[in-house]
């Protein structure tokens, strides 16, 4: 991937309608359990991100047949839960950390070897923390000193066990289901705090017997998956940077479509609210399982809060760029208990402490978090360390900066928001990108 380098400026009041790429979580796990169904499943809304195409790439060369039939959309012609294939080769996940915890859990069951990599940013990423709740399930998988590669041998019996998870974690929790579809016994999984329940949700929609409520989740192995037809929402990750660029930046309105609403993921909307923000939903209902709506957001003046530690949990992807709206909101925010973002495609809190930093905002960096001093921000030139959010981010920032932000190494933009900034121009950004 070539180098990409950004320029972001003022730019006019946000306007219009935006509809976001599909949610890069559901779309992950639609594929994953489309391929394991019995029958034919139809995605729409899919997102077309570097990481969503690494996961069918991965199930194709698993022996899953898909077709594409418009951008956005894929039928997944599933091959049941044992009738994946073995590869020959290594199976590469990109950048896609959800995509290789979720199959270290899907490969564990199956009956022959398997080798999960990606790349030199997911490559540094932790694994233990799924790893080591496989291995007590029966699985036997190799790691390099807890990093990919995953080198996940076949053929081992899993059972079901209760496991608390150490750290809340969506990912981990999911990981740990998918073995349990082909455990011996019931798989409980207890966390610290609730986390996103998309995986939950889409058994339920695929026909597994499975109980859940906030923070637990148990199934059964032994029964099976049928197709369905997914209608994915609008990623509220995505939606984050329009939604907070809206807020702070004078006389602005802007409506988002069928954005999903999971209340294990729309954390950043109850702290915006609290800052003083101007955000309605309209237009609410489900689709697939998932909650859904429109958003209007409207300019607000911003104040700073001491962020509450309930809803930390329910961010986690959203602290980039709520980092911003701090940084443009009155008086200082306080973070703290999101010490999760530093094992992130970067360290986000180092990345956007140093940031701000670098753009004159007052900032102490804390180890689960930081304090920032609001009020203005200045122009500066920061490297966004190959981390898709902490570029979007400050792309954001730079629509009220005293002067244009520089913003290096943003080609990952690609992996989770492809288009993003003819989409952002389009509403009012002035966001220029040029190879480096």
């Amino acid at each position: 991937m070539s180098r990409l380098d950004w320029l972001s400026n003022r730019g006019t009041p946000l306007r219009g309608e935006v509809v976001v790429p599909g949610d890069k979580s559901v779309s992950h796990r639609a594929l994953m359990f489309g391929a394991l169904a019995e029958g034919v499943t139809h995605i729409r809304g899919f997102l077309e991100g570097e990481d969503t195409r690494a996961t069918a790439a991965i199930l194709g060369e698993l022996g899953v047949r898909f077709e594409t039939p418009a951008p956005g959309e894929r039928i997944v012609h599933g091959v049941g839960l044992h009738g994946l294939r073995a590869s020959a080769r290594p199976l590469d996940c990109g950048n896609a950390g959800t995509g290789m915890r979720l199959l270290a859990g899907l490969l564990a069951g199956q009956a022959f070897d398997s080798t999960l990599v990606g790349d030199e940013s997911l490559s540094k990423r932790p694994m233990r923390r799924v790893t080591d709740p496989l291995a007590a399930m029966g699985a036997t998988i190799e790691t390099q000193d807890g990093l990919p590669p995953l080198v996940i041998r076949g053929g081992a019996p899993l059972r079901g066990i209760q496991y608390t998870l150490p750290v809340a974690s969506a990912q981990v929790k999911s990981a740990l289901l998918l073995a349990g579809l082909y455990a011996d016994g019931s798989t409980e999984v207890i966390e610290p705090h609730p986390t996103r329940d998309y995986t939950e949700r889409m058994l339920a929609a695929f026909g597994w017997p499975i109980e859940f409520s906030p923070g637990k989740a148990s199934l059964e192995g032994g029964h099976a998956l049928r197709a369905t037809d997914v209608d994915v929402p609008a990623d509220f990750s995505s939606a984050a940077f329009f939604i907070v660029a809206a807020c702070i930046v004078p006389g602005s309105e802007l409506r988002l479509r069928s954005v999903g609403l999971n209340p294990r993921r729309t954390g950043l909307l109850a702290a915006l609210e609290l800052m003083g923000a101007n955000i309605e939903v309209e237009n609410e209902r489900e689709s697939g399982g998932e909650p859904v709506g429109d958003l209007v957001v409207r300019y607000a003046p911003l104040h700073g809060v001491a962020l509450p530690l309930d809803i930390v949990p329910d961010m986690i992807d959203e602290f980039p760029v709520l980092f911003v709206a701090a940084a443009a909101a009155e008086g200082m925010t306080t973070i703290r208990g999101a010490a999760e973002l530093r094992v992130k495609e970067s360290d986000r809190i180092a990345s956007m402490a140093a940031g701000l930093i670098a753009c004159g905002v007052n900032v102490e960096e804390l180890p689960d978090g930081a304090m920032i001093v609001g009020g203005r921000i200045g122009a500066g030139s920061i490297d966004s360390h190959g981390d898709h959010r902490i570029a979007m981010a400050f792309a954001v920032a730079g629509l009220v900066a005293d002067g244009p932000i520089t913003i290096g190494d943003c080609a990952n933009v690609a992996t989770s928001f492809p288009g993003f900034v003819e989409l952002a121009n389009g509403v009012g950004f002035a966001l220029k990108g040029e190879a480096a």
